[in-house]
């Protein structure tokens, strides 16, 4: 099936929701509940005027059937909505107006929140189909994503949770502590949580389908979600499940040629070309074949690559001499040099289909004991696709001098070479086979059993449970080359007819497309790598009230809690033996962890209704963990809040945090993957069209493994590298100091212009020692050659160049170590602000209607990486980083010094129009900083604007449309190069339009 005919056989057939205004807890936390949404109960605020902060919960707060609350970042239920963390929350009625149908979507427009893996996947592979969070731009693996306060299924080894897993429309809020807590939660909870909140009951069946699609009629969203629930005989039980399927459309990079039509521009082509390093033809030869063509002596260099023309007749790679070839679309001679943008073959949208089931129930056996379950099952299917396959990384296809589909052209420069009989490199993008999909089929299944009452003691309260996850992922090439079978063909006297129809004849493009589909059986085979993960737990916790003070009543929580991972990993055999064209070589691994814990929190509060003192409490936290690999650590968090008076509130703490290492950082044996290093003027170093290159680093660059014979005239022709990552169980913790410290107003005033003022004030600072991560390859070739400086006397034998490997024939760079190490650290800091004001035009103005604003801000002071424990701290503040390499800080990261959310609505009567606009100013690119002798352009600042209106009928139905990006804005170009940009952080869709319509009976 045709790309266009692939894209257009699934009709819009369903409508989407619109985007709403965020929350934040302190200031107004409140959401208007969507049609059909429960009732809270009347402890909760569902009001949308403000409340006030110390006072009142949130909409869709956690509220347990006494009316306390569990606000996330603590285990103490309480009576108001009072968190002394920074806490952010996302309502149901944003949730329900966000036109997409992927929940990281939802999350990463706030500023708390950096990309992390997303729908895009450009220039790697489906990366398991995971969407994740990262949070202050730390990490994913530093945020820890919690469902109703219970730790996710781990979708990898690396400890990393996919949200694609939770069905939207379950979804009661979301609360993101931002700052440490691993006093409360363990590890992982470094930069912060996220705690998706389910709803706790339903009664009734609500129908929700929402849809999507570009203005360029592509890009097609669906979504289709069940939801039922019902309560038993005298309401002692209580049942709730729900099935949703999305499917996500796939978008190739070719549907947006105005801009990716030059994105990574590769040097492997589907015409081919033979390598002549090591063994090139004689100067002589070069001339006497290009006079033919009219090109004058010596213009093109017996160092050059030459590729092959249709016509039989050889060109020059560099300088595009004699080209005759297609120069548009799939080709390019930008620079002056054949390659081909592979961001044009690839998927820039990756496709995926999705089916959530999930449900809960409980039951009150007695007055005082309740059973309770819950059960989280995902199927789900998300392919990535990057292009053909390349002879690239461990694939040295080779061909004797007696293949008889040598063009007779080439035949004279082979017999002019030092050892003429020896066989040539071949290099060449495999156009006439299938290209590189992969596709990740994941099956997820969480059970939760517990049981939770009351002491009869005071207001104690017990909560025991247990709960165990599976996750089995099958990533699947579905026609993978065989380098194996490759070679077979071209070293056989016949060119392979013998073996498949007609042969392999992989000289021109024409030839290439023309290859037998018996041959393309030959050569391909269907490869399957397998990962399963599994998590245990159980825990207990006990809570209640110790002794009162003038404040109220002291509360404490007390928690065990057992946790057991393991992982395995098999891949392929092919994969294995290092066989397939363009893909990596990966190893079986596995491992196992566990961890006991006890932890105890303290809630005192000091004073209430006193002359200042509104309100003044301290919470205190311990946590003392004890893993199987890396011993006991413990954490402790001491925070407090003032209210001087009922408006005013002041919040703070310290937290000392850490981070065990995980199973994969542990355990997992040397992984291949590739990353992305660029062209010059970033990439390797050696090339010499690099402006970097120095006399000095031309010295090294020999020293490090490129042959001093092609040194002047080296070019390397990809623009990505493979990286080999091992585990190690020599790793300590991480460990963190986190400091907040902010106020939270809500207006004092009576005035009906001003009475609906709210806004938060938070500070952090986060800074972290010991960090577990790679050294990103980018890094690696940057300190080696000294292009930061930190290699001054250029020697060879600096650890950072130890860890480039090159092909000792080409120079090409065959791998960069990237290990996990305990390095230096990670220091962030910055302030965020919100403001909410909430205005009803009938008090005012005396005209109908009601108007509310809301913007979030985030101002980012500092973001400082220490590679090395003894190194210095490099400032990367205001930068932006296109290497789409979102697990190695600062590698993939915007780190705008400042962000904004701003949300518009008007409502009137049961009509709600709403306009939505996000920012991120100018930044400089991230080679300012890692090369600043030559750094790449930056990225200007960038706005987009969204509209929608949603109408509610007849109280159970809604309909709502929309249009994101309204003025079709182009994401920047990111490091300079065409076509690179960050598709997580940018739009690469475009305008796009949305509809959404809910039904509850």
């Amino acid at each position: 099936m045709s790309r266009k005919a692939l894209l257009s056989s699934i009709a819009l057939s369903s409508l989407v929701w619109c985007t709403g205004a965020y929350a934040q807890s302190s200031p107004s936390a409140t959401d208007t509940p969507a049609p059909g949404a429960e009732t809270p109960p009347p402890e909760a605020n569902v009001d949308p005027e403000p409340v006030q902060p110390v006072e009142e919960p949130a909409a869709g707060a956690n509220v347990q059937e006494s009316g306390e609350i569990v606000v996330t970042g603590s285990r103490i239920a309480r009576q108001d909505y009072v968190s002394t963390s920074p806490l952010v929350t996302v309502g149901q009625e944003t949730l329900a107006r966000n036109p997409s149908i992927n929940i990281e979507s939802t999350l990463n427009q706030l500023p708390q929140f950096v990309q992390g893996q997303n729908q895009s996947a450009i220039g790697a592979v489906a990366n398991g189909g995971r969407a994740t969070l990262n949070l202050r731009g730390l990490g994913e693996t530093r945020n820890l994503i919690l469902l109703n306060g219970r730790r996710l299924p781990l979708s990898s080894a690396f400890s990393v949770v996919d949200i694609n897993n939770i069905p939207p429309n379950i979804i009661d809020n979301i609360e993101t502590i931002s700052g440490g807590a691993s006093a409360v939660y363990g590890s992982d909870a470094m930069s912060g949580v996220v705690n998706f909140i389910t709803r706790r009951s339903f009664d009734g069946v609500q129908i929700d389908a929402r849809g999507g699609m570009s203005d360029r009629g592509d890009a097609e969203t669906m979504d289709i979600a069940l939801l039922a629930g019902t309560g038993t005989a005298n309401d002692r039980g209580r049942a709730m499940i729900s099935v949703s399927y999305s499917d996500r459309n796939v978008l190739w990079g070719s549907d947006r040629p105005d801009f990716f039509s030059l994105g990574v521009l590769s040097s492997f082509i589907g015409q081919g070309t033979i390598v002549v390093a090591g063994n090139a033809p004689s100067q002589a030869a070069y001339n006497t074949l290009f006079a033919t063509y009219g090109i004058a002596p010596g213009t093109v260099l017996n160092s050059r690559n030459l590729g092959f023309n249709d016509d039989g007749t050889l060109f020059s790679q560099i300088g595009a001499f004699n080209y005759r070839g297609p120069t548009t679309g799939l080709f390019s001679t930008f620079g002056g040099t054949v390659r081909q943008p592979v961001t044009m073959q690839e998927y820039i949208v990756q496709p995926m289909t999705r089916w959530n089931v999930f449900a809960q129930a409980s039951y009150d056996f007695t007055d005082a004991i309740e059973g309770y379950t819950q059960i989280l099952h995902t199927d789900s299917k998300v392919t990535g696709q990057v292009g053909w396959s390349p002879t690239l990384f461990n694939a040295n296809i080779t061909v004797p001098v007696t293949n008889p589909f040598l063009p007779a052209a080439l035949l004279p420069l082979l017999a002019s070479r030092p050892t003429p009989a020896a066989p040539f490199v071949l290099n060449s993008r495999f156009m006439g086979f299938e290209d590189r999909k992969f596709i990740a089929d994941t099956n997820l299944t969480q059970f939760v059993l517990g049981l939770r009452g009351n002491l009869g003691f005071s207001n104690w309260k017990w909560d025991v449970y247990g709960s165990h996850d599976t996750v089995d992922l099958v990533e699947t090439q579905d026609a993978a080359l065989l380098s194996s079978r490759m070679q077979q063909l071209l070293n056989a006297p016949d060119g392979g007819r013998s073996l498949c129809a007609g042969g392999f004849n992989p000289f021109g493009l024409a030839n290439q497309l023309s290859v037998s589909e018996q041959c393309r059986d030959y050569i391909s085979t269907e490869t399957h790598d397998v990962t399963k993960t599994k998590q245990s737990v159980l825990e207990g916790n006990l809570t209640g009230a110790l002794f009162a003070l003038p404040g109220g009543d002291v509360q404490f929580s007390a928690t065990a809690t057992y946790r057991k991972n393991s992982f395995t990993y098999d891949p392929d055999p092919a994969r294995e033996g290092g066989d397939i064209i363009g893909t990596l070589a990966s190893v079986p691994s596995q491992g196992k962890t566990n961890v006991k814990e006890l932890g105890l929190e303290l809630l005192i509060p000091l004073l209430k209704e006193r002359p200042f003192v509104h309100n003044a409490e301290i919470n205190l936290g311990y946590r003392i963990s004890d893993y199987n690999v890396t011993g006991k650590v413990d954490t402790y968090r001491v925070e407090g809040l003032w209210s001087p008076i009922k408006p005013l509130l002041f919040r703070g703490g310290y937290e000392k945090a850490t981070r065990s290492p995980n199973i994969g950082e542990l355990y997992s044996s040397a992984q291949t993957a590739q990353v992305q290093i660029g062209s010059p003027p970033q990439g390797d170093p050696c090339d010499s069209r690099s402006p970097s290159r120095t006399a000095q680093i031309i010295a090294l660059c020999v020293a490090t493994g490129v042959p001093a014979g092609i040194i002047n005239g080296f070019q390397y022709t990809t623009v990505a590298v493979g990286s080999v990552t091992s585990g190690s169980t020599d790793l300590t913790p991480e460990d963190a100091d986190t400091i907040t410290f902010g106020a939270v107003l809500t207006s004092p005033f009576q005035s009906p212009w001003a009475s609906g003022l709210s806004a938060s004030v938070d500070y952090y600072n986060i800074k972290i020692k010991d960090v577990i991560s790679q050294v990103a390859a980018v890094t690696t070739l940057n300190k080696c050659y000294n292009l930061d400086g930190s290699n001054s006397n250029y020697d060879a034998n600096n650890v950072f160049c130890s860890q480039i490997i090159r092909d000792p024939t080409t120079g090409f760079i065959t791998f960069v170590a990237t290990p996990y190490l305990n390095l230096g650290g990670l220091r962030t800091s910055g302030i965020d602000v919100q403001a909410d004001w909430r205005l009803n035009f009938a008090d005012t103005l005396g005209i109908p209607g009601r108007l509310h604003l809301n913007t979030v801000v985030n101002f980012l002071r500092s973001y400082k990486v220490q590679v090395q424990p003894d190194g210095p701290f490099v400032q990367y503040r205001n930068t932006i980083d296109g290497t789409q390499a979102a697990t190695t800080p600062p590698a993939g990261l915007p780190l705008p010094k400042w962000k904004s959310f701003t949300n518009l609505n008007y409502s009137y009567g049961p009509a709600t129009l709403g306009f939505r606009w996000r920012h991120l100013p100018k930044m400089r690119d991230v080679t300012s900083v890692t090369r600043p002798a030559t750094p790449a352009p930056g990225v200007p600042k960038y706005d987009i604007f969204d509209a929608n209106l949603a109408l509610d009928l007849f109280k159970k139905h809604r309909i709502v449309v929309g249009v994101t990006n309204i003025f079709d804005k182009d994401p920047p170009v990111v490091g300079g190069t065409l076509g690179q940009t960050q598709p997580g952080t940018y739009d690469i869709i475009g305008r796009s339009f949305y509809a959404s319509v809910t039904a509850r009976f």
